[in-house]
């Protein structure tokens, strides 16, 4: 089943499809899970979508043949990511070295090393173009760990990141920074996105690597009992956000907020991974036709008690918000893992 996002030039603001189209849009990371739904969104917009990728073969593109511009470099390599840059006005950079709680917790120095090696790159080169916008893409993991509840803005460089995921913190809160300094000090358009939990069609379910979500469907579907394990209680909370919001709201951002300012992408709702893993139970009992339910261990490593999203920057600056709900997104996101299976871990950056 080949997934195409469902979000067209219609779900975004007219400023928005005023300045991308026609536009020649540097997708770094487009090959990956969101920069694929991304690219999708750019060309509904009518813009000319360039991808950087290590390989000519992108699965997550493959059906879009002929109709996005494919580079085969390196983002590492400097000379790589300015022949790309070049021949495009515009970055929108989510390229990055991203993975799960355990792997985050046990390399906090690669994790850190790795994405600060591809933004340097990649703002060198844009800076060297002078390209008319570059869209910094950040992360929650740059809120404390006890941060107040919804978490707004203001508070994403106090204390420190969060302990489990410090290395992909701190690189995050780094890029934010590098974003302003190059603003002031190249004169670069930066806009700044600062997105809460994605998931969805084309997620990363590696066993090693994957995210809370695509664990739990990946453990559910393949429990050969009628349990699959889930860290933690079920206690924490997140507020997950569903891979075509996610990518609405990039795109979003970049077009309306070159301001080197950072705004949540999320959604408003807050649930906790009992009520996550359950929702997934449910449906995975229907694809399976037989019961499973999630065991919870409270020894399992569980990072930060709980996210929220404060969605009023976003709806007050953009009129933003989330469209589709956690119920429909995973229904959406299990249909597709059940028959992709093949395409499941992330392709490059």
């Amino acid at each position: 089943m080949i997934y195409r996002s469902a979000v067209g030039a219609a779900d975004f603001h007219p400023d928005t499809r005023t300045f991308f189209a026609e536009r020649r849009v540097l997708v770094l990371g487009g090959s990956g899970f969101v920069g694929s739904h991304v690219v999708e969104q750019l060309l509904a917009l009518g813009s000319q979508p360039i991808v950087l990728t290590r390989s000519s073969s992108a699965p997550f593109l493959s059906h879009l043949q002929g109709e996005v511009e494919l580079v085969v470099g390196d983002l590492a390599v400097q000379d790589d990511a300015l022949r790309a840059t070049r021949r495009a006005s515009v970055v929108m950079n989510l390229a990055a070295s991203v993975a799960g709680i355990g792997w985050n917790a046990a390399h906090p120095a690669s994790m850190f090393m790795d994405n600060m090696t591809l933004f340097f790159s990649s703002l060198r080169a844009a800076a060297e173009a002078r390209v008319d916008r570059y869209l910094v893409t950040s992360s929650a993991c740059v809120y404390p760990r006890h941060c107040s509840i919804p978490t707004p803005e203001t508070e994403g460089f106090r204390d420190e990141p969060e302990p489990t995921n410090a290395g992909y913190g701190w690189a995050k809160r780094m890029e934010e920074f590098l974003g302003r300094a190059a603003a002031q000090e190249y004169g670069l358009s930066i806009a700044v996105a600062r997105p809460y939990n994605c998931y969805g069609p084309r997620d990363n379910f590696g066993a090693e690597t994957s995210h809370v979500i695509p664990a739990l469907i990946r453990k559910a579907l393949e429990a050969t009992g009628d349990r699959f394990p889930v860290w933690g209680d079920g206690s924490h909370s997140r507020s997950f956000l569903y891979v075509d919001d996610f990518a609405r709201g990039l795109i979003e951002v970049a077009a309306r907020h070159a301001e080197a300012d950072p705004v949540n992408i999320g959604a408003a709702s807050e649930v906790t991974i009992r009520d996550t893993a359950e929702a997934i139970a449910t449906h995975v009992s229907t694809v399976l036709k037989r019961t499973v339910r999630p065991e919870f261990d409270p020894a399992g490593i569980t990072g930060q008690p709980r996210r929220s999203c404060d969605t009023s920057k976003a709806r007050a600056i953009l009129n933003y918000e989330a469209k589709v709900s956690l119920d429909d997104g995973l229904r959406r996101t299990i249909e597709w893992y059940t028959t992709n299976a093949h395409h499941s871990l992330h392709s490059d950056p």
